[in-house]
């Protein structure tokens, strides 16, 4: 099988690197640059859980072939945080209680910032719209539609 040659920017960081015709992005981030931050789930699209955002905008890792991300940008988890404090979205996740056993958090955490980023003052059928990709079995969707609704006020307050 003949590899691929694949540049993008990842978390801000330009890669380079080869791979096989057909891989997922998510192959690329967790095996081959060591960024496990978007979870593997279902592997068919409808968990949510390795949600990250390309461009700007949500995608599902497992179901995006890697070559697609040719010269675009990836972003996931590990790349929204400024050094050792948490973006806005983390830190209500965590005074809020919006993660229980964690496995969605990333998801859930990518699908939000997009979202912020595209309605910095949503309402919460928006947040509700744009986090219902991503399936939580722990929290029953509550806390984190709270942690996201307080993450838009806290950056409306401190803008």
């Amino acid at each position: 099988m003949t590899k691929t040659p694949l540049q993008f920017r990842h978390n801000g960081r330009e890669v380079a690197l080869f791979v096989d015709g057909g891989t997922n992005l998510i192959v690329v981030l967790r095996e081959m640059l060591g960024d496990v931050t978007p979870k593997f789930g279902c592997g068919q699209g409808g968990c949510g859980a390795c949600t990250v955002l390309i461009d700007g905008e949500a995608h599902l890792s497992c179901l995006t072939l890697a070559e697609t991300v040719e010269g675009r940008a990836v972003e996931t988890l590990d790349g929204i945080k400024t050094g050792p404090n948490l973006h806005p979205l983390q830190q209500a996740f965590a005074e809020g209680f919006a993660a229980q056993c964690g496995y969605c958090t990333p998801g859930m955490l990518m699908a939000a910032k997009a979202l912020l980023d595209r309605i910095p003052q949503p309402s919460r059928e928006q947040v509700v719209e744009a986090i219902s990709g991503n399936i939580c079995r722990c929290t029953g969707y509550e806390p984190i539609i709270n942690a996201v609704l307080a993450a838009a006020a806290s950056r409306r307050a401190s803008a």
